[in-house]
């Protein structure tokens, strides 16, 4: 039996994650969509929590100059929906997501923490179960510079020709948002009852240490081309967050340089620390290839010979890019994640495509998702 699930704050960096995430398994899970607008609607609201088996309160106030406004609008946010839920005679499952910085003296941590319990104390009394998630620091592709994590800001400056400036260096424990993804479906579909389960980082890292890499990711990656090494899951983690921030419309396609002489011509395809997989393509004329996209491969294209548009679209978005290669100035496009793609061959010829991707492809998890650009 399918869960319709709906999220507070779906717009939002966890929430869009966790969305688009939810869409993968159509046979599990019916999305209910959510606008941040439906808070200020009571019937609109109403509506909205009765057609739910499953509540995800993601939304929140992280920011802003005075602290008492964010605490006045956590608090609010938890009274507006269970107040909904109550009228509506509805019982769904409720989860709620909080963060470390419960354990500070900060109104922030007080609005989560007493918004938790508020929800839990509600739900207790009203015959709801009742998952409350304490997550440490989440980072991830997508996240708002200035506001959702420092490694968003940071990626964001490095690719902007901005100077990344520490504030203050220290150890950061961290949880990759695709790990609080999967944290929260398999509490959903688990049907985890809990007051408040306190999620462990799965890596940490100083702040220094962090925008070296991005550093060497710039250098290595934007500069040079070269997939640089990544030797834990961290580490790609971090290296496709970093990905997420590059201005891809006006990056590709990389033209190759070619070394030409008397007996043709040289190119380098790719130059990786990171071994992987390599493959070879012919497609014949007007032939699509692709039209599915990867939640964590780095994968590139290579276009070698012939005519071709690469389309990329990221889920949910419906903006298309298109890039025209040619095997007169050989290129190359890396497929960010999250971005459905396909290549097609617009020549009269064959068209003679390099395609690389960083693991070998396992039918038992095979990361790639069909849905047309």
């Amino acid at each position: 039996m399918k869960l319709s699930v709906g999220i507070t704050g779906q717009s939002g960096f966890i929430g869009t994650h966790l969305y688009n995430t939810l869409g993968l398994y159509p046979d599990r899970y019916s999305r209910i969509p959510f606008e941040d607008a439906t808070f200020d609607d009571p019937v609109r609201l109403a509506a909205w929590v009765s057609q739910c088996d499953v509540i995800v309160h993601l939304a929140a106030m992280n920011r802003h100059g005075d602290q008492q406004v964010i605490y006045d609008a956590n608090i609010r946010l938890v009274n507006t929906l269970t107040g909904a839920i109550e009228r509506s005679g509805n019982k769904p499952h409720l989860v709620y997501s909080s963060s470390i910085q419960e354990d500070n003296d900060s109104l922030y941590g007080r609005s989560k923490k007493e918004g938790r319990e508020l929800m839990a104390g509600w739900a207790e009394k009203n015959g709801c179960r009742f998952t409350g998630l304490v997550f440490p620091n989440i980072f991830g592709p997508f996240g708002n510079p200035y506001y959702n994590s420092f490694i968003a800001t940071f990626s964001h400056q490095l690719h902007h020709g901005e100077t990344p400036v520490i504030e203050v260096d220290k150890m950061v424990p961290l949880l990759y948002v695709g790990e609080a993804v999967q944290i929260i479906i398999r509490a959903v579909s688990e049907k985890m009852q809990a007051p408040a389960y306190r999620i462990n980082p799965t890596s940490e890292g100083t702040v220094t240490g962090i925008l070296k890499l991005l550093q060497t990711y710039q250098s290595v990656y934007v500069e040079n081309g070269i997939i640089p090494s990544l030797n834990t899951p961290f580490e790609i983690n971090l290296f496709n967050t970093f990905r997420s921030y590059m201005d891809v419309a006006n990056h590709y396609p990389v033209k190759y340089l070619q070394h030409a002489d008397d007996r043709g011509a040289f190119v380098e395809i790719m130059k990786s620390n990171q071994g992987g997989q390599l493959s070879f393509s012919t497609t014949k004329p007007v032939i699509t290839r692709g039209n599915h996209f990867h939640t964590r491969k780095i994968e590139r294209f290579a276009v070698i010979k012939g005519e071709a548009i690469i389309q990329l679209r990221r889920i949910g978005t419906s903006e298309v890019m298109e890039f025209h290669l040619s095997g007169e100035e050989p290129a190359y496009v890396d497929m960010p994640i999250w971005y459905t793609h396909n290549i097609t061959n617009t020549g009269t010829d064959n068209l003679y495509t390099l395609f690389w991707i960083n693991e070998f492809f396992n039918p038992d998890d095979p990361d790639t998702w069909f849905e047309k650009v």
